[in-house]
């Protein structure tokens, strides 16, 4: 299934997508958290209400949101994650080149999510480095602890699309991640959620980014250092991870500050972060008021 959380005129709602069409899923939960909480059993009605529902509203009459508009806690994220950016970011920052050893975990703040087609600010009080980074995302279903590496899919709701946009600057300025990479609305999520029994093969899905339609990063999730069980399986280890919880696994090589010179956007570029079988993520960056 691919489910939504959108906006028909009366707040955030529950649905998923038949064709180019919206089935409401009012009656089996009231949004995509709740529906997470609800396990395999809740999951099976809303399937079983996508087959029989006879009232839908059209794809284009609603607004899509991000599918968890405010996450119970901060998205966690992977750094360096593939071979070719972990090299490119160390030799941006003028260092020798060398790939992590373990998994390197940072977090943007729950304020920070926002929907497809929102814009996305660009302050020059702020940042004069805003760069794009197109991730897939998995959603967690069953949490745990001490989660072992070959049950780790099994815990996985869905995927969704991440563009973890960062502020190269402030990253820099205040030496870690926090800052840099949590600023409003600095991580458009979307446009839905597929869920795993979709998706059996993470790993062979490709993703790009564009700006401007101009190809700036196009790799395959086969490309991780880290890969999604082995994340999963790390960081549950003595760490609690909850229904909902949100980790995006990472980009590939070509974003703005691994180019030479590096070019960061700008007020009117256009992102279009795509990800197979799930779609395509697409905000704009405009100045800030």
């Amino acid at each position: 299934m691919r489910l939504v959380t959108y906006d028909a005129g009366g707040g955030a709602r529950l649905g998923a997508l038949r064709a180019d069409t919206v089935v409401p899923l009012d009656m089996v939960a009231p949004s995509m958290l709740a529906l997470i909480d609800g396990g395999p059993q809740l999951l099976q009605k809303a399937h079983a209400e996508l087959e029989r529902a006879t009232s839908t509203i059209s794809l284009s009459a609603v607004r899509l949101l991000a599918p968890i508009p405010r996450p119970r806690q901060d998205v966690i994220c992977l750094g360096m994650n593939y071979v070719a950016h972990a090299i490119e970011s160390d030799r941006a920052r003028g260092r020798e080149p060398k790939l992590p050893e373990h998994p390197v975990f940072f977090t943007k703040a729950a304020t920070t999510v926002c929907g497809p087609d929102d814009d996305i600010p660009l302050d020059p009080r702020v940042t004069a480095q805003l760069d794009y980074e197109v991730e897939l995302a998995y959603i967690v279903g069953r949490g745990g602890v001490n989660i072992a590496r070959e049950d780790a899919l099994n815990h996985i709701f869905g995927y969704t699309i991440v563009n973890d946009v960062s502020a190269r600057d402030l990253q820099n300025q205040h030496q870690q991640f926090y800052k840099g990479k949590s600023l409003d609305r600095s991580c458009p999520m979307g446009p839905w959620i597929v869920t795993a029994d979709e998706i059996p093969d993470p790993m062979a899905l490709g993703l790009r980014l564009r700006l401007n339609g101009e190809m700036r990063q196009n790799s395959t999730l086969g490309d991780l250092i880290f890969d999604i069980p082995t994340t999963l399986a790390v960081l549950s280890l003595g760490q609690t991870v909850e229904p909902g919880a949100i980790v995006s696994t990472g980009t590939p090589s070509g974003v703005g500050m691994g180019r030479n010179p590096p070019e960061y956007m700008r007020a009117g570029d256009v992102m279009e972060a795509e990800v197979d079988q799930i779609g395509v993520l697409r905000n704009r960056v405009v100045a800030a008021r």
